[in-house]
């Protein structure tokens, strides 16, 4: 051992420090986001009634609403449903009279298995205009004479005065299959009202999604429902709200409801409502090379470059950040690559 000037011996050299170094892995890598929301049949629509008479029967709740079968009943008399999405705004009498209206009731007597005949071409829907004012003619259908025997044999079939014309109050139109939500008239109540709530007809989750955040999910999504039985279950986001509402305890984060709906509905079967889970998979890399984000060593002049243990950089392109990994490519760099980490 060496001595120091006054006689005693010098201090062992230091150690190198130790450096934790982590291997170049070949993975997939996906980014996850589990959010609240609620198992049930969705939001609740009014349905309002029309026309004259008073309501002298009413379905009850929880009942499958299906085309052609009665929801309500005015005067003894049934009012059926049927679906589309424009209503019967007038009375539907003329042969001729051409509109959306038209071709929602063609469309359901059609719907129905009833022969309504030839339908008016895009062709014969262009009324005959002046020359002068160019007014725009209705979109829609005509109602012709096939359409309006038709709808006399459905009236017949359906135990109706078969007149061949539709009233306001005579169909209540609905946007598809439903079931009744809950009753708000009461028997005797004037038709023109406020009758019933209807709902999906499926079970849904409905999950609040931030709205900055709702440009990440899309149409046909596929996800995983998370049920207060721990069960996880596949489903799919079958749609985006377009409405914008504040959301949080103090109003400040604007929200926009996605409707995730179970791929099978017996595993929602025993659950009526309840708080779930949803977990979106927003985006995927598959089979791609990573390295824990400590082995990122951020460049003066920018960029990143990984460090091997001799103290070598090697440059680094940067793909997709997620729990903690990163994707990572570039010359140099494979599989099995050994590297210093920070973690």
């Amino acid at each position: 051992m060496a001595l120091a000037a006054r006689g005693e011996p010098e201090p062992p050299p230091p150690a190198k420090a130790s450096v934790a170094t982590t291997e170049v892995v070949r993975t997939d890598l996906s980014d996850t986001r589990t959010l609240p929301g609620t198992l049930g049949y969705g939001a609740a629509r009014p349905v309002r009634g029309a026309g004259e008479g008073l309501v002298t029967r009413l379905p009850k709740t929880g009942a499958a609403v299906r085309r052609g079968t009665p929801l309500y009943w005015v005067n003894d008399r049934p009012v059926p449903a049927f679906f589309g999405a424009t209503p019967l705004f007038r009375r539907l009498d003329k042969i001729g009279l051409r509109g959306r209206d038209v071709t929602m009731v063609a469309d359901n007597l059609t719907a129905l298995g009833y022969d309504i005949g030839p339908r008016s071409s895009p062709a014969a829907r262009v009324s005959r205009v002046s020359r002068v004012s160019r007014a725009k003619p209705l979109p829609g259908d005509v109602l012709t004479a096939g359409l309006r025997a038709a709808l006399k044999r459905w009236q017949l079939d359906f135990g109706l005065k078969p007149t061949g014309t539709l009233d306001l109050g005579q169909v209540a139109v609905l946007p598809g299959p439903v079931r009744v939500g809950s009753i708000q008239a009461r028997l005797g109540d004037p038709a023109a009202g406020d009758l019933i709530t209807v709902t999906r007809a499926v079970k849904v989750v409905t999950v609040p999604v931030n709205a900055v955040d709702v440009g990440t999910i899309r149409r046909g999504m596929r996800v995983t429902v998370v049920l207060p039985s721990g069960d996880e279950i596949p489903a799919k986001v079958t749609a985006i709200g377009a409405a914008v509402t504040d959301g949080g305890s103090d109003g400040t984060v604007p929200q926009v409801n996605v409707t995730v709906t179970p791929s099978k509905g017996s595993d929602v079967k025993a659950v009526d409502s309840a708080r779930v889970e949803v977990r979106f998979t927003v985006k995927a890399r598959e089979d791609v090379l990573a390295v824990p984000v400590g082995a990122l060593l951020a460049l003066r002049e920018g960029g990143y470059a990984l460090q091997l243990p001799g103290g070598k950089l090697v440059a680094a392109e940067t793909g997709m950040f997620t729990r903690g990994m990163v994707e990572v490519s570039g010359s140099g760099i494979t599989p099995g690559l050994t590297v210093v980490t920070s973690s």
